[in-house]
Parts: C-alpha cells; sequence; structure tokens
C-alpha cells in the first residue's frame, strides 16, 4: 500500500510542476496537497515530519506572493503609471475568462490600455504593457522553480520505501 502512495504522490507533484507555469492551475498548492495526503495516508514513521509541511506551506505562500507581485514590479520598472497598474489588474481578472491566452495577454493589454487612457502616448503605453508580460513571464519562472524545490524537499525528506 505504501508503494500506491508514493505514485500517487510522485503522479499528483508532477500535475502540480505543470500547473506551475499554467496561469490558472495552482501547481505549488497542488505540490503542498499531494504531500500533505502522503503523511496523513502514510503517517509520521514514513513521510514528512509536520516542520517541513510547514516549510512546504511556506514556499508555497511565497510563490503565490511572488506570482501576484512579478507582473506589478515588472509594470513598475517598465514606467507604468497607476492608471497602467490598474488597467494590468483589471486586464488579469477579465483574463479569467479566457484561461491560458487571456491571463498572459490580458494584463498586457490592461496595462496598455491604462496607459492610453492616462494620457500616454502608444510607445510608453507599450513599454509599460511589456514590462507587464516580462514580469508575469518572470512570476511564473520562479513559481516553477519553486515548485522543483518543493518537489525536491519532499524527495530528500521522505524515506524512501525501496530497498536498493
Amino acid at each position: 500500500m505504501e508503494l500506491i502512495w508514493w505514485l500517487v504522490a510522485i503522479v499528483v507533484m508532477a500535475i502540480g510542476l505543470i500547473g506551475t507555469v499554467l496561469p490558472v492551475v495552482p501547481g505549488t498548492a497542488i505540490i503542498l496537497a499531494a504531500a500533505i495526503v502522503h503523511r496523513i495516508a502514510l503517517g509520521p514513521e514514513k513521510s514528512l515530519a509536520w516542520w517541513n509541511i510547514a516549510a512546504l506551506v511556506l514556499l508555497t505562500l511565497i510563490s503565490y506572493a511572488v506570482e501576484y507581485a512579478s507582473g506589478y514590479f515588472g509594470a513598475k520598472r517598465f514606467g507604468a503609471t497607476k492608471w497602467g497598474v490598474f488597467g494590468a489588474v483589471a486586464g488579469g481578472i477579465v483574463g479569467l475568462f479566457f484561461p491560458f491566452p487571456g491571463l498572459l495577454v490580458g494584463p498586457v493589454v490592461g496595462a496598455i490600455a491604462g496607459e492610453l487612457v492616462a494620457g500616454k502616448r502608444l510607445v510608453k503605453a507599450g513599454r509599460a504593457g511589456w514590462g507587464t508580460l516580462l514580469g508575469n513571464l518572470a512570476g511564473m519562472l520562479i513559481k516553477m522553480i519553486i515548485g522543483l524545490v518543493m518537489v525536491s524537499w519532499f524527495l530528500l525528506s521522505v524515506p524512501t520505501p525501496f530497498a536498493w
């Protein structure tokens, strides 16, 4: 039965890693859930200690903070005003209704529209949109790295059931 729980944990964590680069799927939360289910199913002697779970919770929270802050800082780095940031947030919300392309394109279009409403020229508005896109991509990359750290932490912390 232990091998089945290992297989379930590994498969779910793989899905979580895929989710770290897909905007709609909560990748690190899925990885955390797999670790918690593994802990509950196998108990403390064959799974993670609670302090390891706490560390994974902290990494999950950090990944979401990075995800939400990255677009903002990217836009600000490329000169976005409050209107551009507001437009990026509004575009992200609208993009939720158009899953994958909407969540990447929505904030960019929103940032450009916000800058145009604020009276900026198209070139400056485009820079804010470009910054939003770069920030979002950097956030995805960092979130994926955090997901890999979480899976590695799990694999290195849990006693292996395999006799080599």
